[in-house]
C-alpha cells in the first residue's frame, strides 16, 4: 500500500484511497489510531458523566431511567467505534454504523419522552416500539438484502435532522422559562454542524488525522455539554413533581 501511495505522490497524483479508505499510518495494532482513541475518549466522558448524573440526580426523577438507558446505548455505540477503527472486519463495520443508528434513535425516543411522554407515557411508548421496529427493518436491509452506504447515509441524515428540529423546537419554546435548555441548543446545533466534517474527505493529516478523526475528537466536550443540560433537566423535573406533590 505505501509503495503505491509513494509512486503515486511522486508522480503528482492525488493519494489513493483503498477500499474507499485512507492510507493511515498504524501505531501497534490500531488501523486508524486517532479515530479509534477519540472514539475511546468519548465512551470515557459518557461513562464519567453517566457517573457524575447518577450522583447527583435521585431514581425517583422522572426522566432518571430514560436518560440512563441514553447513556448505556451511547456508551456501546462508542465501544463499537473503538474497535471498529481498531480493527476493521465484517462485524466491526456493521456494528459500528448499527450502533450509531441506535444512538440517533434513542436521543429522539428521549426528546419524545421530555416532551409527550411525561404527561402521555402510552404515547411515548407506542412510539419507542416504532422506533424499535424502524431499527429492525434498517438492520434487517442493510443485514440480509445489500449494505448500501449510500442508503445508510441518507437515513441516519433524515433521522438526524428529525431529531435536531424535534429538540430545536421544544428548546426555542421553553428557553424564557428554562434558561438551561441552552445548553441544549448548543450540543444539536454543534452536532449537526460538526457531522459536515464528513463531507471534508481528505487525506490524513501526518497519515494519521482525517476529517472523521477530527470530527470523532470534536464530540468529545459535547458529550461533556448534554450530560449537563440531561442533570440540570432532571433535577428541575424532580423539583417541579416535589412542589406538585406539596401542593396536593
Amino acid at each position: 500500500m505505501w509503495l503505491t501511495v509513494g509512486l503515486y505522490v511522486q508522480e503528482g497524483y492525488r493519494v489513493p484511497q483503498f477500499h474507499g479508505k485512507w492510507p493511515f499510518s498504524r501505531f501497534l495494532f490500531f488501523q486508524e489510531p486517532a479515530s479509534a482513541f477519540a472514539s475511546f475518549l468519548n465512551g470515557l466522558a459518557n461513562f464519567v458523566m453517566l457517573t457524575r448524573y447518577k450522583a447527583s440526580v435521585p431514581p425517583s426523577s422522572p426522566m432518571y431511567h430514560t436518560c440512563i438507558a441514553f447513556a448505556w446505548v451511547s456508551l456501546n455505540a462508542w465501544f463499537w467505534s473503538t474497535l471498529f477503527h481498531t480493527r476493521e472486519t465484517d462485524v466491526t463495520e456493521k456494528m459500528d454504523y448499527f450502533c450509531a443508528s441506535t444512538v440517533i434513535l434513542h436521543s429522539i425516543y428521549l426528546c419524545c419522552v421530555r416532551t409527550l411522554g411525561l404527561k402521555r407515557p402510552a404515547f411515548a411508548n407506542a412510539f419507542g416500539g416504532f422506533l424499535i421496529l424502524f431499527l429492525a427493518c434498517h438492520v434487517s436491509y442493510l443485514t440480509l438484502v445489500r449494505f448500501d452506504y449510500g442508503y445508510n447515509m441518507a437515513a441516519n441524515v433524515a433521522i438526524g435532522l428529525f431529531n435536531l428540529f424535534w429538540w430545536l423546537g421544544w428548546c426555542v419554546r421553553n428557553q424564557q422559562r428554562l434558561p438551561y435548555v441552552r445548553k441544549c441548543v448548543v450540543v444539536v446545533l454543534l452536532l449537526q454542524g460538526l457531522a459536515l466534517l464528513e463531507l471534508l474527505d481528505f487525506p490524513p493529516l501526518l497519515w494519521t488525522f482525517d476529517a472523521h478523526a477530527i470530527w470523532h475528537i470534536s464530540t468529545i466536550p459535547v458529550n461533556v455539554l448534554f450530560y449537563s443540560f440531561l442533570r440540570d433537566d432532571s433535577l428541575y423535573l424532580l423539583k417541579a413533581n416535589s412542589d406538585i406533590l406539596k401542593i396536593d
